[in-house]
């Protein structure tokens, strides 16, 4: 029996080892925490199949100074980390050309088209269906002005056939009765639908992988041993040794450290994001909303309603800013006049964010049994059944039912 290490034990992860347990390997999970405590315990709980297409696109690029100059605006990068961001930007900026659009919208397109085709068959294998629920998204504007800021947005999914409806008036509040009457027009998104709990999908998860023989190891990677055939063992900071046959690094945004260290240079950069979540939020809702133009997400979920967004560039080292989750909830209040927050716990966590949007997926350009998984962005639990198929497909000898040429990971 074959046996594979996979570093890291986020959504992404753990489904990935999930997958190759199913198919018969020994797999082995490495983490510095439990499972589900990285960035996977404070998502928004969205599988945001009509997410996909890259923030390099010219209507946020005309939003960006906007954004960048208000103190409260959803786009913050500390002056003391800019200059370690300048190669990460350029990469961006070359993302921005209308022909590598177009590549880019394509890639993501494929993954989300797919996305209940495997997520279906994932929770059906593992008894959770009930953890997918019904309802979709909607996202809002106060009037036609702000409708057409975001038309571009619906332009892409019109292209490539994702399902919406345009809603006005008091249709709007027959679906979200908490919602303002200031909201004039909404489009729901019916397929962006919600998870329960994500923090609790990541564990249960994580118990049936277990269940079928997989084991975890907890500790903080700090290096490997290598030889002619790849990397064969995982060292540990305390000194401990992990042996591998093969290995997936699937680590967040913490891989492009640990793929540095294998010569590998990815170009990953965290995007920070913070939530707020409310208990006992004194009013009820059914869909998840986004206000494009507030740049904000509410989701019904883990007991409460979840408020999240914004992105904060300055790496995986400086402390949180718990004032952009205070920021949020207050655009949050637009949106649901009667929220009460009163009773909320905040919390601040590390995407994985490529330049181009598109995450890697597939081998190492320099070792043989070395693969990575990492750069979903905001589409980590969006991507992950779909992430776990594909990728057990590549480590198995499998052709994979896509083309992964545009995930591979030295296309920069």
């Amino acid at each position: 029996m074959s046996s594979i290490v996979v570093v890291g034990a986020g959504i992404i992860g753990v489904t990935i080892a999930y997958e190759l347990q199913r198919r018969g390997l020994a797999v082995t999970l490495v983490d510095r925490d439990a499972p589900g405590k990285g960035a996977s315990y404070g998502n928004m709980a969205s599988v945001a199949v009509t997410e996909f297409m890259p923030a390099s696109r010219p209507g946020i690029w005309a939003q960006m100074p906007k954004w960048l100059l208000d103190p409260e605006g959803p786009v913050r990068i500390r002056p003391a980390y800019m200059p370690k961001l300048v190669p990460w930007f350029l990469r961006f900026l070359a993302a921005s050309r209308p022909s590598k659009l177009r590549e880019l919208e394509a890639a993501g397109a494929v993954l989300c088209q797919r996305v209940y085709e495997d997520f279906d068959a994932l929770l059906k294998q593992t008894g959770l269906t009930q953890m997918l629920t019904a309802e979709g998204c909607l996202s809002l504007y106060t009037d036609e002005a702000e409708f057409k800021a975001d038309r571009e947005h619906i332009d892409i999914l019109e292209r490539f056939g994702f399902r919406h409806e345009i809603i006005g008036g008091n249709a709007i509040r027959d679906l979200e009765p908490a919602l303002t009457t200031k909201i004039g027009k909404a489009v729901l998104f019916p397929d962006n639908r919600s998870i329960s709990d994500p923090y609790k999908l990541v564990t249960a998860l994580f118990e049936r992988f277990e269940a079928l023989g997989g084991r975890i190891v907890q500790g903080d990677v700090a290096g490997f041993e290598q030889s002619e055939a790849g990397v064969s063992a995982i060292r540990l900071a305390d000194g401990r040794r992990v042996v591998a046959e093969k290995m997936v690094l699937a680590a967040g945004a913490f891989t492009a450290r640990l793929s540095a260290l294998l010569r590998e240079h990815i170009p990953l950069e965290t995007e920070r994001g913070y939530h707020t979540q409310i208990m006992e939020p004194g009013i009820s809702m059914r869909h998840s909303i986004i206000w494009p133009a507030r740049a904000f997400m509410v989701t019904p979920t883990a007991g409460g309603i979840r408020v999240g967004g914004t992105v904060e560039m300055a790496g995986l080292e400086a402390p949180p800013d718990y004032r952009r989750a205070k920021i949020l909830v207050k655009r949050a209040r637009e949106a649901l006049p009667e929220l009460n927050a009163e009773r909320a716990t905040e919390w601040m966590g590390h995407r994985p964010a490529l330049p181009d949007t598109v995450p890697v997926m597939g081998p190492s350009a320099k070792r043989r049994n070395v693969w990575y998984a990492t750069g979903h962005g905001h589409l980590g639990l969006t991507y992950a059944a779909t992430t776990g198929r594909l990728m057990a497909d590549l480590i198995t000898g499998i052709k994979p039912p896509v083309d992964m040429k545009p995930y591979r990971v030295d296309r920069f």
